[in-house]
């Protein structure tokens, strides 16, 4: 539920959403990192100025932290 909320999220700031990939990484039993592949282009984008955006992203995504026990840590990488 998470990864498509980041996946169909990201799309919209992008400007090549066919190009955004989310992978899940699961670390620990209540821990999981999701990476966000994007463009390079896009990949600043997604951060944002002074990373406010992407600090945004997590806030929202860790919220979702109420409903279950899980933490989640967001990256993004750009694809070459």
């Amino acid at each position: 539920m998470i990864e498509n909320f980041l996946k169909e999220y990201a799309k919209l700031i992008v400007e090549y959403p066919d190009k955004i990939h989310i992978q899940r990484v699961d670390l620990d039993e209540n821990f999981v990192e999701l990476i966000i592949f994007a463009d390079k282009i896009d990949a600043g984008k997604l951060i944002g100025k002074n990373g406010k955006l992407i600090n945004a992203i997590k806030t929202v995504i860790s919220s979702s932290k109420s409903k279950d026990a899980t933490s989640y840590r967001v990256t993004v990488k750009a694809l070459e």
